[in-house]
């Protein structure tokens, strides 16, 4: 069996040498991220009713070609949409095919990390999560995408993320030291990076509840579509005020962080990262709730809400991962994990 070690000075970083655990680990995170802003579109779309049934799409395996080949299977004929019944069948094959990548990487992970408790129980997490995940699905379309098991199953599918995150990092980062030896600006940077991923967690879920609250006014209001916003509620308000704090704090952090030379440079950049995407997410957020919800926008603003919370996880992850005697000045910092045989 291969061991990986990590080397505590500057090496030459390149995607040959990472093992193959790490690589389909990091394909499956962005594979997994690509699914979220797929289902974003779904949600945009109005698609997600574009196959009533689930697994199957109108009593098929493979979507009708007319109308005509759903009365066959006791459909409505007026349900049948071609665009939005193929916009759902690709979200439903693109998850299946991330299955099959988690697969491959849990396959993969008992090769070579099983001893890792750390990415063994992470990965396992996140595959049984995906199974439940598969289900939840066809419960979403069971109840017609009732709002609260549409939050349900984002809030889910970015715990998946989460896992993943966490089975990457510790698999670069292997030879991790206690909380208690890691340096205290480290300790701190991860501290507060946890506080704002619960806060970017609650916010999220707030902002599902905006839309769902929206789809319910969309459906049974006979009011233009720039109104629907303002029929929300006291979610909303709670939502941009939320967003605003939120904002505030990932930019102070950042500024915080960036200011500390003693912090390793992959730190900074990520912090550099996390407050580009919330700048992203807020004018993405205003133009949602001035230009009458745009399709495009609702999609970025899901994909970049979730890219921004796993920016913030690994923000926590490399704080108490990185090697505490690497180097931290502002040079070029590459690393890679070496192979013995």
């Amino acid at each position: 069996m291969e061991q990986y070690r990590v080397p505590t000075d500057q090496v030459q970083f390149s995607w040959r040498r990472l093992d193959r655990f790490q690589k389909w680990a990091m394909i499956t995170t962005i594979a997994t991220y690509f699914l979220i802003f797929v289902g974003g579109i779904v949600r945009a779309s109005g698609a997600g009713l574009g196959c009533p049934d689930w697994p199957k799409c109108f009593g098929y395996w493979i979507p009708p070609a007319s109308a005509d080949m759903i009365a066959q299977h006791g459909f409505d004929a007026s349900q049948f949409n071609p665009t939005l019944m193929w916009i759902e069948y690709v979200n439903r094959l693109i998850g299946m095919l991330i299955g099959f990548f988690l697969l491959i990487t849990t396959y993969l992970m008992l090769r070579h990390y099983r001893k890792s408790k750390r990415v063994f129980w992470s990965i396992l997490g996140a595959l049984a999560l995906t199974l439940f995940q598969g289900w939840l699905g066809g419960k979403v379309v069971h109840l017609e995408l009732e709002g609260w098991i549409v939050t349900l199953h984002m809030v889910l599918a970015l715990v998946i993320v989460g896992l993943l995150l966490y089975a990457t990092v510790c698999a670069f980062f292997p030879n991790g030291r206690p909380i208690a030896n890691v340096p205290a600006d480290r300790r701190t940077v991860a501290r507060w990076g946890q506080v704002l991923v619960g806060f970017g967690l609650v916010q999220l879920t707030l902002g599902a509840l905006v839309r769902g609250h929206i789809d319910d006014v969309s459906s049974k209001m006979n009011i233009p579509r720039s109104d629907w916003v303002s029929q929300v509620g006291i979610t909303d308000p709670l939502h941009r005020t939320g967003a605003l704090i939120f904002t505030i704090a990932i930019l102070a952090a950042t500024y915080a962080i960036v200011h500390n030379r003693n912090l390793h440079p992959w730190i900074h950049r990520t912090a550099w990262i996390a407050s580009g995407l919330v700048l992203t997410q807020v004018a993405a957020g205003i133009g949602l709730a001035y230009g009458a919800l745009p399709p495009p926008l609702q999609a970025i603003h899901l994909i970049v809400g979730s890219l921004l919370i796993g920016c913030l996880m690994t923000l926590v992850l490399l704080a108490y991962r990185l090697p505490v005697n690497a180097k931290t000045s502002n040079e070029a910092f590459v690393q890679v994990a070496e192979a013995s045989h």
